[in-house]
């Protein structure tokens, strides 16, 4: 009897903070700033959402809700996965590709030519 009332107020505590954590991860994927802060955010939500499956398994005696959670976590791996990889071909894409510059600020193939002109002038090659 005792043991049960014990299982049941920390099944409310746990599903409190997990609500504080729901609510916090939301405002994460708001407010971004950053699209892989959102992703993160994103699989963030799933854990917690496993959470929440979690304790009302353990609240309701009712084992099927493991298998649920169990399946919802795959998922959610399949989904990080699946946006980290977009995330990393659309970065790609967007990078500029910058010509080389000296270290002189000067054109690279115009610091050959003067190197040559210079030997040329000292009598060198």
């Amino acid at each position: 009897m005792i043991a049960a009332s014990i299982v049941s107020a920390a099944a409310m505590v746990a599903l409190g903070i997990l609500s504080i954590a729901f609510l916090l991860t939301v405002y994460r994927v708001v407010a971004g700033p950053t699209l892989p802060d959102r992703v993160l955010a994103l699989d963030m939500l799933v854990a917690v959402a496993i959470g929440f499956i979690a304790v009302i398994a353990i609240k309701t005696g009712f084992t099927l809700y493991i298998d649920i959670a169990i399946s919802l976590g795959l998922v959610g791996f399949l989904a990080t996965v699946a946006f980290a990889r977009f995330i990393l071909t659309h970065a790609q894409s967007k990078v500029p590709v910058q010509p080389h510059v000296a270290r002189d600020g000067g054109n690279a193939q115009q610091g050959k030519k003067t190197r040559k002109n210079s030997r040329r002038q000292k009598g060198g090659r």
